[in-house]
């Protein structure tokens, strides 16, 4: 018997008629998702210095955009997080419950970027903005960007921008 059913069994006991419980997923929603990782898709940034790969979770709907990489505490320093968000408008970003120091990729429908948050403070609630309409968004570990000379104007390749 679980805790949520003995406690409404001493209430009904008690003369208190309980009938209804709080649903456990209810409960457990309120804890970080466990979810299991998106397949990871291959993205390459066209630089000045040459072609940069990464792989890619992409997240294409509101609760993948949301919690984003919220709680976790590693990202291999090939990878990343996409960010789809289905229409070219601003868009703006925060760290909360973040905890990786990231960089934030602005891109616009035809894969160019558009600007580059780098170094964003982690678990920060500070809104970080597009600054422009984009479509996506791309999270990589700070000081990439810098790193391997990725800058504005440069263009991502990734099947998310030949539908566009």
């Amino acid at each position: 018997m679980n805790v949520l059913s003995r406690l409404a069994t001493a209430l009904a006991i008690a003369g208190l008629g309980l009938t209804t419980l709080i649903p456990v997923q209810a409960v457990r929603a309120q804890a970080p998702a466990q979810t299991a990782t998106p397949k990871a898709e291959a993205l390459t940034i066209v630089t000045k210095a040459g072609p940069k790969r990464f792989d890619v979770e992409v997240m294409r709907d509101d609760a993948g955009r949301s919690r984003g990489l919220m709680f976790r505490r590693h990202m291999a320093a090939d990878h990343g997080m996409l960010f789809d968000f289905e229409r070219d408008e601003p868009v703006t970003m925060w760290m909360k419950n973040t905890y990786l120091p990231l960089d934030m990729v602005f891109i616009r429908p035809d894969g160019t970027i558009s600007r580059i948050a780098a170094d964003t403070e982690p678990l920060s609630t500070a809104i970080i903005p597009s600054g422009s309409p984009v479509v996506a968004v791309l999270e990589l570990n700070a000081g990439t960007a810098a790193k391997l000379g990725i800058q504005p104007g440069d263009r991502v390749k990734h099947a998310l921008f030949r539908s566009r």
